[in-house]
């Protein structure tokens, strides 16, 4: 299966200082050995096909890259052993677990890597390292449907047959199969072009619109996009009870996403003020990836992800306030359609054509340009009085991914919560991802520390954001039942 254009984009926008891979890190309960996690991937590695397979580029990348059987798969190169020092705390652990996803995946093999770190304060960490060329939010949950168990004592079906990967093809048949391909692919591409129905020409505008508004309009410099991030990374999180923000719901309406969203762009806005930034009649921008899967492609792998980017004041207001403005900007972006728009406008663009990338396939090899700037991270823009030149596209990313909503298992052991790590890259400094796990809603917060060296009084304003809209609805509520 050959990488779509949007699964290409992720390996020709990789760096050495922005890995397009995820960091999860999955805590399980208990001491759980290597080789008892090792033996449950093993038992379960069959039945996710893609796991075993690798990229096969192009010659000269006339077209993107293919997934074929890996002939020298070896499960040992993917599940892996780690250790902290005597003594590390939990925190410590989940530290170096950042450390451990600073590497870029090898693309010779499958873009894919679990690390599995023993008794940590009572735990083990489980490490999940996955490339987002293969696995997108969602279909990492249902990758999870597969890999781990709703019983503890859950005996797996075993393969139809040992494994036998395909042989792969010469270079002379990737490339004829690839000239073939993109004949077939600018006939099909000509055809839509040629579809002029109102209704699509209404969306591809709307979706002209957003692409503009990103470009041209002006959002806050925000301090952790004053600069081009490094490879390093800060993570903390924040768990919760997911009947919290039901019961909130309940008493103040919206959705839990608008719950969401107004806890984490509030505490964005505080944290703003709080390090002196001008941001009276500032805006900010923020990029939620929206699921866009249809019917019938559940279990498919890869990326089926639009986008909304909505667009909210960069000042502290009152916590029901902020409710009411992320109510009213996320209804006015699902009445306009705009990640479906969006959406229509990817499939609709014609493709970069491969060759034009060919020079960044040089990432991850001994010739990677961008090591450099890995290793000598940009200067970061000063703050002149509070104030930094204008700013345009997005600040942030935050991502709300719903999961599992029961128990689930690991080698016998439970899987207590997920925390997720974020991938930055540019000038995005800081990002949140917002996971729900069997009754909970864990918030991880991830930043490179040079653009945010104070990643903890963010957690505490998102903490106290959450407090103040809890207590909001505390007091709605007799008003919503007596009415």
């Amino acid at each position: 299966m050959r990488l779509t254009d949007h699964d290409a984009s992720f390996l020709y926008n990789e760096t050495a200082s922005g890995p397009m891979h995820a960091v999860t890190i999955i805590v399980l309960e208990g001491n759980v050995t290597f080789n008892e996690v090792f033996a449950h991937v093993e038992a379960r590695i069959h039945l996710i096909p893609r796991f075993r397979q690798k990229l096969s580029f192009v010659p000269m990348n006339i077209a993107h890259a293919k997934w074929v059987d890996d002939p020298e798969f070896d499960l040992a190169n993917h599940v892996k052993s780690a250790s902290v020092p005597e003594g590390a705390s939990f925190e410590d652990a989940v530290q170096y677990s950042l450390e451990l996803g600073e590497p870029l995946l090898d693309r010779s093999r499958s873009l894919w890597l679990f690390y599995v770190i023993e008794n940590v304060e009572g735990n083990t960490l489980f490490i999940q390292l996955a490339h987002h060329a293969m696995v997108d939010g969602a279909s990492a949950v249902d990758i999870s449907l597969l890999m781990f168990d709703f019983e503890p004592d859950y005996e797996p079906p075993p393969p139809d047959e040992d494994w036998a990967p395909k042989a792969e093809t010469s270079m002379l048949e990737r490339w004829n199969e690839a000239l073939t391909e993109n004949y077939q692919s600018m006939t099909k591409n000509v055809t839509s072009a040629l579809n002029f129905s109102s209704g699509r020409n209404v969306m591809l505008q709307r979706a002209t619109d957003v692409m503009r508004r990103i470009a041209t309009d002006q959002v806050i410099m925000a301090p952790w996009n004053a600069g081009a991030v490094g490879p390093k990374r800060h993570l903390k999180w924040l768990k919760y009870d997911f009947g919290e923000f039901r019961s909130i719901r309940r008493a103040i309406g919206g959705t839990v996403n608008d719950l969401v969203l107004t806890v984490v762009v509030e505490a964005a806005a505080r944290y703003l003020k709080k390090r002196g930034a001008l941001v009276d009649n500032q805006q900010m921008r923020l990029m939620c990836p929206v699921n866009v899967r249809r019917e019938g492609e559940s279990g498919a792998l890869g990326n089926r992800v639009s986008a909304m980017y909505p667009v909210l004041p960069a000042w502290p207001m009152e916590i029901e306030e902020r409710f009411a403005r992320v109510c009213a900007e996320t209804t006015r972006l699902k009445a306009d359609q705009e990640p479906q728009a969006l959406e229509l406008l990817m499939e609709s663009m014609p493709s970069i054509p491969p060759v034009a990338m060919a020079q960044t396939l040089l990432v991850s090899t001994p010739f990677d340009p961008t090591l450099i700037a890995a290793r000598v991270p940009s200067a970061v823009v000063p703050d002149f009085a509070g104030g930094r030149p204008p700013f345009f596209g997005f600040n942030f990313t935050c991502t709300n991914v719903p999961g599992v909503q029961v128990p689930q298992y690991v080698a016998g052991h439970q899987v207590l919560y997920p925390i997720s790590a974020l991938m930055l890259s540019g000038t995005l400094g800081y990002g949140v991802a917002v996971t729900s796990f069997n009754q909970q809603l864990v918030f991880s917060l991830v930043c490179e520390p040079r653009l945010m060296p104070d990643l903890e009084v963010m957690h505490e304003l998102v903490g106290e954001c959450f407090v103040e809209l809890a207590s909001h609805a505390e007091q709605t509520q007799p008003a919503v039942e007596k009415a």
